[in-house]
């Protein structure tokens, strides 16, 4: 063997086992293979880019969270009543939430009502955030 591979395999001993799977991981990224080893074979395997291989499908987020981000204090008062409006809680717990920001306004809620709850809150001086 050549200097330079004899110098890599050192290397490669004194590697803890968390630092070789992250090498692992890192080489089957970096050229697309796959390293894991199958019964009776020590190859490894080339991924193809053809359209019968397996694709990942990404699943699109249906629920989102409405965070009331912070509120100025000149306008407590007209965002506390956006807020009563939208979540139908009483002056006190309204008033808790409003003066308890970060906090989340409605959870699980649909794409377009968050985009709904967020312009309205947005309209009388709140920052808000969905996620």
């Amino acid at each position: 063997m050549s200097n330079k591979i004899n110098n890599i395999i050192e290397e490669l001993k004194s590697l803890t086992l968390l630092e070789a799977a992250d090498l692992v991981k890192q080489i089957e990224e970096t050229f697309g293979v796959d390293a894991s080893v199958t019964a009776g074979s020590g190859m490894v395997m080339m991924q193809s880019d053809s359209s019968d291989s397996i694709k990942e499908e990404v699943e699109e987020k249906t629920e989102f969270d409405v965070i009331l981000e912070e509120v100025p204090a000149p306008k407590k008062i007209t965002i506390l009543k956006v807020v009563r409006s939208l979540t139908s809680l009483g002056l006190k717990e309204a008033k808790e939430l409003v003066e308890s920001a970060p906090r989340p306004i409605k959870e699980s809620t649909s794409k377009e009502d968050a985009e709904k709850i967020r312009e309205q809150l947005e309209e009388v001086g709140a920052k808000v955030s969905i996620k």
